[in-house]
């Protein structure tokens, strides 16, 4: 008989997606298994660049300082002339941290060093990654799948109240639900490898053949390692050597240098650039993330970031609904979630046709994702509504730099970091408000217990006395509200779950 056990959420696929829903999960509480079929962690730098949007994320998460001490700030692209000259340019246009946004630029670090380190701190809440472990069936019931999970012990069943796919771009999930993946190939082909290189210093990102296609080669340092990676494009058709001694040979040729060599491949791979979008994200109680729901082309480092920003979005939806949240909660998923990953294919699809007819590209603010939010969709309270205001209902919060009223010093990221809801108001009247199961509540105004002696928070947040602002626990904007309007915040946070007791979901998956 197949042994069966049961879980609230089977999440399928290690990677950053994964991990991040992963931790969301065990940090609320939520039981879940993380399963894998590699037999072993990624080891490859597909992906390099975290975006600002993103570093947030991870501060929320507890694992930026580290990330921030592997990792460091993308060098100077030094370009490699044919006539033998080098020039210099910034890889990214310079953004300063401010008060509203602390982290300004992107910070380089492999995605296997990524991942490491989400993995750690997946194991600090007590989660785990099984590796060897595939999805090889399952079927939905009235609520919740049965899962099939083939590992190095044999055939499981698991139930789970939902099935998350994280499984790639080839999700076995998606197809088998037969979720249309449209999109086309870009007609780029390339190879990226990260290796052991001499002959190239590692204070500059080397790039050779700028402005031809058949000629262009990028070896940029990858921080956090000894490694350089190696990116190409190479013809469509026809077979490419990824060994020690055809990337020797290919860097070589492409860089007109014969003392750059390479020594070893510590990963590598060729494929076809290519932009797809799932027509759905979500079937029955069968949710997609990640690169299972969009897959991007390299060019602006969108897709690491798109994927993380998925299930950060999910994650803490899961969990509300299991603890008795209204679960049309999880129907604003792919509502918030699709056009954003719409939008950022587009994005890297311009940045490759720029880098494919101009033979390079500027990383702008588009790439940062601090712009992008869920303004006008459900979950986005105005009463009344601004059309002028600085900051909109959906928008995502901005940091401040605030001080408590014992005199120490108070970022607005500190306050909303971890998995609650936070609602400030600004000389409001607190007995208004009564308590709610998940929201932490903090007054802003000269006599209260937040000052905003700077006045960051105002320029930032723009937000009248009497006013309320409640912020999700993934740090978007809520519900803004003034005093009149009061009644309509309460509304809202009881259709959001936070009410002063909830009643947990009960699954019957297992049954």
């Amino acid at each position: 008989m197949t042994p069966s056990t049961s879980v609230d959420v089977l999440i399928c696929g290690a990677g950053a997606s994964g991990l991040t829903l992963g931790i969301e999960l065990a940090r609320r509480g939520v039981s879940f298994r993380l399963i894998e079929k590699a037999p072993t962690p990624f080891q490859g730098s597909s992906g390099k660049g975290i975006q600002p949007r993103t570093l947030e994320i991870f501060d929320d998460l507890g694992v930026l300082d580290r990330m921030a001490a592997t990792g460091a700030a993308y060098p100077n692209v030094r370009m490699h002339h044919s006539d033998g000259s080098v020039s210099e340019a910034p890889a990214i246009e310079a953004a300063e941290p401010t008060p509203a946004e602390p982290y300004g630029t992107p910070l380089m670090l492999p995605q296997f060093l990524t991942e490491g380190i989400l993995r750690d701190r997946l194991a600090e809440l007590g989660g785990a990654v099984e590796y060897g472990h595939a999805l090889v069936g399952f079927t939905q019931a009235n609520a919740g799948v049965n899962a099939q999970v083939a590992g190095p012990d044999g055939e499981e069943t698991v139930h789970a109240c939902f099935l998350i796919a994280a499984d790639g771009g080839r999700s076995f999930i998606r197809r088998t639900l037969d979720i249309g993946f449209p999109g086309k190939e870009l007609g780029v082909r390339a190879i990226v490898a990260d290796v052991n290189l001499s002959g190239l210093d590692r204070e500059a990102w080397h790039r050779f053949g700028d402005g031809d296609m058949q000629r262009q080669l990028a070896v940029c340092p990858l921080a956090g390692t000894d490694l350089f990676q190696i990116q190409a494009p190479i013809p469509l058709e026809g077979d490419v050597d990824l060994s020690v001694e055809g990337l020797d040979a290919f860097v070589r040729a492409r860089s007109g240098h014969d003392e750059v060599r390479v020594h070893a491949v510590h990963w590598a791979s060729a494929y076809t650039m290519s932009a797809r979008l799932a027509d759905r994200y979500r079937v029955g109680d069968i949710f997609l993330v990640g690169d299972a729901a969009h897959v991007h082309p390299p060019t602006g480092g969108q897709g690491l970031n798109t994927s993380t920003q998925d299930a950060y979005n999910l994650g803490w939806k899961l969990a509300a609904v299991l603890k008795g949240a209204p679960p049309s909660l999880l129907d604003t998923y792919e509502e918030e979630r699709r056009p954003i990953a719409a939008g950022m294919l587009g994005l890297a699809t311009r940045m490759l046709d720029t880098l494919v007819t101009q033979g390079s590209m500027r990383r702008t603010r588009e790439t940062r994702q601090l712009d992008l939010g869920y303004a006008g969709h459900s979950l986005a309270l105005e009463a009344p509504l601004r059309e002028a205001a600085t900051l909109l209902a959906g928008d995502r919060a901005p940091d401040a730099p605030l001080l408590g009223a014992a005199g120490q010093r108070v970022r607005l990221f500190d306050l909303f970091r971890g998995p609650h809801w936070t609602l400030l108001g600004i000389d409001a009247d607190r007995a208004r408000i009564t308590p709610r199961v998940g929201v932490e509540l903090h007054l802003i105004g000269t006599h209260q217990s937040l000052r905003d002696e700077a006045g960051h928070f105002a320029d930032a947040y723009g937000l009248g006395t009497g006013d309320w602002i409640l912020i999700r626990p993934d740090g978007y904007v809520g519900a803004v509200v003034d005093a009149a309007h009061v009644d309509a915040l309460l509304a809202y946070m009881d259709g959001a779950g936070l009410t002063p007791r909830r009643d947990r979901l009960t699954c019957s998956a297992a049954a």
